[in-house]
Parts: C-alpha cells; structure tokens; sequence
C-alpha cells in the first residue's frame, strides 16, 4: 500500500506565497517522477510541474517563473512552492507520484488533493 499526503493549501492574497508539500509513504522500492497537477471548477486536471528522480524539473507555462518545484528523495517529499500567485491559481491541487513498490509493481498514485484559493 502506498499512500500520498499533502498539505499547505490554504486562502491566500493575490501576489501572495504558499508552499505544498507531498509524503509518500508504504511499501515503496523507489519513486521515479513527483508532481503536482491541480483542477479548477468546471475545469479538467491540468499538469503544473514535475520533478524526476534525477532533478530534472518541468513547469506548465502558466506557472514557469513562479513556481518551483523540489524534491527530498530522502524522505520521498516533494514540494511546490508558489510565488505572486493570481485568481486564476485557485484550484484543488493534487500530488502525482510514480513509483515502483517493493512487490517490484510500477504504480502511478494520487494525493487526495489541497485546496488552495487566490483571492482578495
């Protein structure tokens, strides 16, 4: 079983800061790409940003320059900090992580997702 655990959402001003965090944690071998996605109302699940094993990172392009993806392979957390956010952030946000368990199954996993709302 593996089970991912975020937290930091929260209500925030425009131009405001946040910080996400995800744990992944169970019967895990290793974990390969984390990231985060996040789905507005009414709206589809869309890619924010990612984060390999190796540390190569990628960002939608809504959110390069603002956002920041990072990684504690140690501790299987990765993180999202998010800088001068906009209305147009507010959504639930949702971890993703890839990962090979110690049954050696490669698994794809979500979060239960954060809510996070930009607005004055």
């Amino acid at each position: 079983q593996v089970q991912l655990v975020e937290s930091g959402g929260g209500l925030v001003q425009p131009g405001g800061s946040l910080r996400l965090s995800c744990a992944a944690s169970g019967s895990i071998f290793r974990v390969h790409d984390m990231g985060w996605y996040r789905q507005a109302p009414g709206k589809q699940r869309e890619f924010v940003a990612l984060a390999t094993s190796s540390g190569t990172t990628n960002y939608a392009d809504s959110v390069k320059g603002r956002f920041t993806i990072s990684r504690d392979n140690a501790k299987n957390t990765v993180y999202l900090q998010m800088n001068s956010l906009k209305p147009e952030d507010t959504a639930v946000y949702y971890c993703n992580a890839d990962l090979t368990t110690i049954a050696r199954s490669r698994t794809n996993n979500w979060g239960q997702g954060t809510q996070v709302t930009v607005t004055s």
